[in-house]
């Protein structure tokens, strides 16, 4: 019988990292080329401090903590032509983005 991968669970860090990386990635995040993200009651100290170390290390970031402990991540585009509205649709938009990358 073939063996099977048994998955191993997701550490704190992993777990907060993949739920920032959703609110960074975000259309309107990617649009307005930023994202306001927020520790949950259930995130470890560590693993928010972790990430926000990560964050700050990654170039073309800008960071702004705010008092009620959330950040503000912020970045500029890369270049001409990364993001643009080629049209509507009623309440949609399409976007075409340049497949370059992001820096995080």
């Amino acid at each position: 019988m073939p063996k099977t991968e048994q998955n191993t669970p997701m550490n704190a860090i992993d777990r907060l990292g993949l739920r920032v990386s959703a609110m960074i990635q975000g259309p309107m995040a990617q649009l307005n080329r930023r994202v306001k993200i927020f520790q949950l009651d259930t995130d470890p100290d560590y693993a928010w401090q972790a990430i926000l170390e990560l964050l700050q290390e990654t170039d073309g970031l800008k960071l702004e903590r705010h008092e009620d402990g959330t950040v503000t991540v912020s970045w500029d585009a890369a270049t001409d032509g990364d993001a643009r509205i080629e049209g509507e649709e009623g309440d949609l938009m399409r976007v075409e983005v340049n497949s370059a990358v992001a820096p995080f």
